[in-house]
């Protein structure tokens, strides 16, 4: 039986990006997962699975030493974000306005996990159980001990990061609160007839937004996207039976113009749910990213609040490290809800409220918002103030 500090349940990026910050403390760490991460070639088509990378989680992934490898790869940079429901009421982000370069990189999410991965390998004070699972979780007032598919080892933390159907969270008995929406979304990767471009947008409906995030790389048409749609179920279903080409005419009549002609590559769905663990922590245990919360996808914040959190977790090992106190002890934990939970809540509802309102049919809520934007991008003292604020803070700054 195997003694670490700190066993991360779940390799997928928050779990990597959290076993790596947590070795980069000097701890002893463990990171159990499933399957090893695929290994790339520039030939490999893109993957359905992207995430909109913020420039807080940039940082982060710099911290690890994961960014350059996955700038070598492929990613892709964007500076402007477009929103609207009316051309008359079209508001745009940019920036420069917060005097930056770009607001964030759309990348492939198993890049992120591979780039971390490679970091992992690297680190000598990481062991990786691959394949193995989680079988059961028991603790005591000293040690957690985790019985695994191959192997029985202890460790004085627990990290919870195995995703929206956690298996830690499940065995530590802490309960979850939340909804299905009654919208699914449709992830389609297409050739586009336009050149790699640097804004991503997203126009309202009232079946629900489309959106664009442009994709790295030139193809025989010009260049490559990601499009996600919102719709009622029973529509995405029906859409996710179509050949290639007939979901090609659905999108040129549903989609706007500023898509320009496009060619569909892949096609996947899935369904929109909103959960949060009624509690972070369960003595030695702590969750983190999905594990703890799944937010609506509209804004494209989920990883990002996952990075937060490993961030926030770090922080507060460190200072405890440094403090000189027992930075295992649960009340030294616990800081760790206390930092996380309110802006993951803030997030979740602000996401909620951009959802209900955007989905309303009244005609008076339908007019208001549409002002709202118009004042927005129009009136200089709210361009300079609440724009520019909540474009800050949603790439984490």
């Amino acid at each position: 039986m195997e003694h670490f500090d700190c066993v991360v349940i779940g390799g997928g990026m928050v779990g990597a990006a959290s076993a790596l910050t947590l070795a980069q403390l000097g701890l002893k760490v463990a990171l159990v997962e499933k399957f090893t991460p695929q290994d790339f070639s520039a030939e490999q088509p893109l993957d359905l699975r992207v995430s909109a990378i913020s420039l807080a989680s940039q940082n982060l992934l710099i911290q690890v030493g994961a960014w350059q490898q996955i700038k070598q790869w492929r990613c892709c940079p964007y500076k402007r974000l477009g929103v609207w429901e009316y051309e008359s009421a079209y508001t745009e982000f940019d920036a420069d306005n917060i005097e930056q370069s770009h607001l964030g990189h759309i990348v492939e999410n198993r890049l992120i996990q591979l780039a971390l991965w490679q970091n992992i390998t690297a680190m000598s004070n990481i062991q990786t159980f691959c394949p193995e699972s989680l079988l059961s979780l028991k603790q005591d007032d000293n040690k957690a001990t985790l019985t695994l598919t191959n192997s029985v080892v202890t460790a004085k933390l627990v990290i919870g990061a195995d995703g929206a159907q956690s298996k830690v969270r499940q065995m530590s008995a802490i309960g979850m609160t939340g909804w299905d929406y009654p919208q699914s979304a449709m992830l389609i990767n297409v050739e586009t007839s336009m050149c790699q471009q640097d804004i991503t947008w997203q126009k309202f409906s009232p079946t629900g937004p489309v959106a664009f995030l442009p994709l790295p790389g030139k193809s025989s048409l010009g260049g490559y996207a990601s499009l996600v749609w919102y719709h009622q179920r029973d529509e995405i279903t029906r859409l996710a039976s179509l050949s290639n080409s007939q979901l090609q005419q659905e999108i040129l009549k549903c989609f706007p113009a500023q898509l320009g002609d496009i060619k569909v590559l892949a096609k996947g769905d899935f369904k929109l749910t909103r959960r949060h663990a009624n509690t972070y922590q369960h003595k030695r245990v702590l969750l983190l990213g999905d594990a703890a919360h799944t937010i609506n996808p509209m804004a494209g914040q989920g990883v990002n609040l996952g990075f937060k959190d490993v961030l926030a977790l770090q922080h507060v090992i460190a200072e405890a490290i440094g403090n000189g106190d027992v930075w295992h002890d649960e009340a030294v934990l616990a800081r760790y809800e206390k930092m996380r939970r309110k802006d993951n809540l803030l997030m979740m509802s602000t996401m909620d409220a951009l959802y209900a309102s955007f989905s309303h049919p009244s005609p008076l809520i339908k007019v208001a918002r549409n002002l709202a934007l118009l004042a927005v991008n129009k009136v200089p003292v709210l361009n300079s103030t609440i724009k520019n604020k909540a474009l800050a803070y949603a790439c984490g700054l």
